[in-house]
């Protein structure tokens, strides 16, 4: 028999996983500490498992609990985004918005839309993260997540947002090799990339060319590499978002775009979860600054 839940009392254990405990979550929704613990006790009761280890300052989630709360925190926050939207009449964007994007993305390319969406939905609190790292939205709590060129995943939809270039730049100082074999050039690499790699270029006028780069220095970010080739200290691989605008102003000098595939930039949320106003709403700005800045 299939146990019956009651939705309020999910929405308080939410809470109180959400805030650490019962006087916490009292405190935070207004909500009685009585009531909290007795929506606790009967959500354990209809589940038949312990939810929460008592008797400690602080409560802990029991493996169950914490299953329980991965699985239905982003529901619950959805339901009540879509409850508020029928109340008002309208389903105006509101509540908060959590979105993961790569450090070189979020600084060179996010703000526009981030003020753009901010000016349009006041209501909407917004909290974008930089990380490299690999996160999971569902788990993390995360209602959308910007990835470069990410493997196909059963858990998350999305959309191709964009492409990028990969390039060969330098300081205009620094001698462009000519187009023939092999060329070793001093170069500036990220620590994480394979010293033994070749970078060919799409060919041109004069001819293919392909560079062995001399890794004379080894950085953590690709931040840190563009400052270090912009110091004349050698060449590097680098996405054409993160130099553009060096290219630009002169600071850096391009030899050449990689024979490669373009690099594909996705937004990413997770499937089993419904497609909030505040989402949808991020999705059509983002849509809407990638088209003109395309």
């Amino acid at each position: 028999m299939k146990p019956q839940l009651d939705f309020d009392a999910l929405r308080s254990f939410d809470m109180i996983a959400l805030h650490g405990g019962l006087g916490p979550a009292s405190r935070a929704t207004g909500r009685p500490k009585p009531t909290l613990s007795r929506h606790l006790a009967e959500l354990e009761q209809a589940l038949g498992v312990r939810l929460v280890e008592r008797g400690e300052r602080r409560l802990r989630l029991t493996e169950e609990g914490r299953r329980l709360h991965e699985q239905t925190h982003g529901l619950l926050v959805d339901l009540t985004d879509a409850a508020q939207a029928v109340a008002s009449g309208a389903e105006v964007p509101r509540g908060v918005l959590r979105i993961s994007a790569p450090v070189v993305l979020a600084h060179v390319a996010l703000m526009p839309v981030v003020k753009r969406f901010c000016d349009l939905y006041p209501e909407v609190r917004l909290e974008v993260i930089a990380e490299d790292r690999h996160v999971d939205p569902v788990e993390e709590g995360y209602d959308l997540v910007l990835r470069i060129d990410p493997a196909p995943q059963e858990r998350l939809v999305g959309r191709r947002i964009a492409y990028d270039r990969r390039l060969i730049v330098a300081a205009p100082a620094l001698p462009q090799p000519s187009a023939g074999p092999e060329a070793e050039m001093p170069a500036v690499m990220l620590a994480s990339a394979n010293p033994a790699s070749t970078w060919r270029l799409k060919p041109v006028h004069g001819g293919a060319l392909t560079i062995r780069p001399q890794a004379r220095l080894r950085l953590s970010s690709l931040l840190m590499v563009r400052d270090a080739v912009i110091q004349g200290m050698g060449c590097a691989l680098l996405p054409g978002l993160l130099v553009q605008p060096d290219l630009d102003a002169g600071r850096l000098a391009c030899w050449g775009e990689v024979d490669q595939a373009p690099v594909e930039i996705w937004a990413l949320h997770p499937s089993r979860r419904l497609t909030s106003a505040k989402l949808r709403a991020f999705l059509a700005v983002l849509a809407e600054i990638g088209t003109q800045q395309g």
